[in-house]
């Protein structure tokens, strides 16, 4: 018996998607969001629609279950005290140490949301020639995957995580001048928003299986994406509009920092809530 053509698809180096169409008749499609947040590929037999079908051993489908919730109730929660932080600065005494404290327990969580994250895509069961089953290996704490975009995508999100850490720590300094803040603080809430960006749009290239984004309005997984993805857009125009202006001392506008950051976080948290359903 023949071997099945196999046909890929994806963007630049990145390979998103596989179809094999077996000599007997029938498909049989990876995709990689789906693959290793579900554990599924998708099957046709000669004549029938093409369905999602489970491929992942139990070992594999308690792994994926175990993270998906984790990384989830992360993103929820992170989102959550980002929010209230938010809020305070806004509404609350004036404080800055007060809402800074609750932005990095939020940061902690969104740390978390990161890491596992990564976790996800280095423990996720992988596809084999032909369209078999798919296979899962032995678990791992770290990898170095670049050519995979679903491991690039999640490696630059916690990579942003981590430099949000950075900004969130120096918020507690206090006595700063402008030049100081805009470096210390600014910076890195800047660069860690063009981190998440660029995330999200590497988690639109896995999906859509192109560079450019696409509708996939049926997907929950392009939901999951497209949500967090706005929550960036707010927060870069958060980190923008809370420049310090050297001629005044004081941000460009705070109503629109604050604004930002609370829509920006609620995204993530709505975007945790659909993650955790995403699963085998």
């Amino acid at each position: 018996m023949g071997q099945p053509e196999q046909r890929a698809e994806g963007a630049g180096p990145f390979t998103t998607r596989l179809t094999w169409h077996r000599p007997e008749g029938g498909t049989v499609v990876w995709e990689s969001r789906v693959a290793r947040r579900r554990g599924a590929l998708s099957v046709r037999g000669p004549g029938e629609a093409l369905t999602l079908s489970p491929a992942a051993d139990a070992e594999a489908v308690g792994r994926l279950r175990r993270l998906n919730a984790v990384a989830s109730a992360a993103f929820v929660i992170g989102g959550a005290l980002f929010a209230l932080g938010a809020a305070v600065a806004q509404f609350g005494s004036g404080d800055p140490l007060e809402s800074a404290a609750i932005y990095f327990a939020g940061g902690l969580f969104f740390n978390t949301g990161g890491y596992t994250s990564l976790l996800q895509v280095l423990n996720a069961p992988r596809h084999t020639h032909g369209g078999g089953p798919l296979v899962t290996a032995g678990w791992r704490w770290w990898g170095y995957e670049p050519m995979r975009v679903a491991w690039l995508s999640a490696f630059v999100l916690f990579l942003g995580t981590l430099v949000f850490g950075v900004n969130l720590l120096d918020s507690f300094l206090q006595g700063l001048t402008v030049q100081q803040t805009n470096r210390l603080i600014w910076t890195p809430d800047v660069v860690g928003c063009v981190l998440f960006l660029a995330s999200g749009h590497l988690g639109f290239v896995e999906i859509c299986h192109r560079a450019r984004p696409c509708l996939r309005s049926r997907s929950l997984g392009w939901w999951v994406v497209a949500v967090n993805q706005i929550g960036s857009v707010l927060f870069m125009v958060s980190a923008l509009a809370a420049f310090t202006r050297p001629a005044t001392g004081s941000p460009v506008n705070a109503d629109i920092a604050n604004w930002g950051t609370l829509c920006g976080a609620l995204c993530f948290s709505i975007g945790g809530v659909l993650q955790a359903f995403e699963r085998p």
